[in-house]
C-alpha cells in the first residue's frame, strides 16, 4: 500500500471554484471537468479513495508542507522554479495561455494591450507571460481571495480591467456570454503536473505509472475529448 497522509486515500488540494472544462464542485461536493476525471482515474488505478481538500490558491504550498494532503492537483503548471520547491508527476495537461476581454474589445494581439490594464494571478505562469508584453500594465490578483478568477473577470466586466490572462481552458463558459470573447492565445503549452513535497518518491511513481496505464488505454484521450472540446490534445506532452 502507498504511503499517504490518510490512509487508503489520496488528498489533492485545490481551490473550491467554476473554472469548467476543468473543474467545480456541485452543491453535494460532486467534482466535475477534465482534472477531477484525471485524478478519480488515477486513485482508482491505485485502490485509493479520493479526497479533495478545499483552501485558497495562496496556501497550497502551506497546506502540502504540513502534511495536510499529498499533492497539489489544480492547474499546477511544471516550471523550473517550482521544480526547485517540489517534486512533480509526469504531465497530465499541456495547455496554451489566451486573454479574455469585453465582447466590444478591438485587442487582437500583446501589442493591442500597451498601456492597457491586464489581470494575472500574483504569482502565476500567466502573470510571468503577461509581464513579457511591452508596455501593459498589469494588475496582480491575490490567491488569498477564495475565488481569484472570478474576482479577475468580475474586473473586466467592471471596466476595472481591460484583459485576463490565464490557461486556454479556463475561460470555456465565458465564450458563451456574448459580453467576454477571446482576443488571442500564445502557444505556451504549459505542462501541468501533480505537485509534492520533494521525498514523496513513492507517490511520484505510482502516479505516473497509474497515469501511463490509463494514456496507454486510451482513457486520458477519452476525458480530454470529453470536457475540452476544441483543445487540441497534446500527444507530444504523454509520449514518454
Amino acid at each position: 500500500m502507498i504511503n499517504t497522509v490518510n490512509d487508503g486515500c489520496l488528498t489533492l488540494v485545490c481551490a473550491d471554484l467554476d473554472a469548467m472544462p476543468l473543474f467545480r464542485t456541485d452543491d453535494r461536493g460532486k467534482r466535475f471537468g477534465y482534472e477531477p476525471e484525471i485524478a478519480k482515474l488515477l486513485a482508482q488505478h491505485l485502490g485509493l479513495e479520493l479526497n479533495w481538500l478545499f483552501v485558497q490558491w495562496s496556501d497550497f504550498e502551506a497546506v502540502l508542507l504540513d502534511n495536510q494532503a499529498d499533492a497539489i492537483w489544480c492547474g499546477c503548471a511544471i516550471t523550473s522554479a517550482r521544480e526547485e520547491r517540489f517534486l512533480f508527476s509526469k504531465p497530465y495537461a499541456a495547455f496554451d495561455e489566451s486573454v479574455l476581454v469585453r465582447g466590444d474589445s478591438s485587442i487582437l494581439s500583446p501589442s493591442d494591450l500597451k498601456g492597457l490594464k491586464v489581470a494575472a494571478i500574483e504569482g502565476s505562469t500567466n502573470m510571468a507571460l503577461a509581464k513579457s508584453w511591452i508596455g501593459c500594465q498589469i494588475v496582480a490578483f491575490s490567491g488569498k481571495s477564495d475565488d481569484v478568477f472570478a474576482d479577475m473577470v468580475d474586473a473586466l466586466k467592471a471596466g476595472e480591467v481591460d484583459a485576463v490572462v490565464d490557461d486556454e481552458p479556463a475561460f470555456g463558459s465565458l465564450l458563451l456570454d456574448p459580453r467576454y470573447k477571446l482576443a488571442f492565445t500564445v502557444n505556451t503549452a504549459n505542462l501541468w503536473g501533480a505537485a509534492m513535497q520533494k521525498h514523496q518518491i513513492e507517490l511520484k511513481q505510482a502516479l505516473d505509472g497509474a497515469l501511463s496505464a490509463a494514456i496507454h488505454k486510451g482513457l486520458v484521450t477519452r476525458i480530454w475529448r470529453e470536457h475540452l472540446v476544441g483543445i487540441t490534445y497534446p500527444e507530444n506532452c504523454f509520449s514518454n
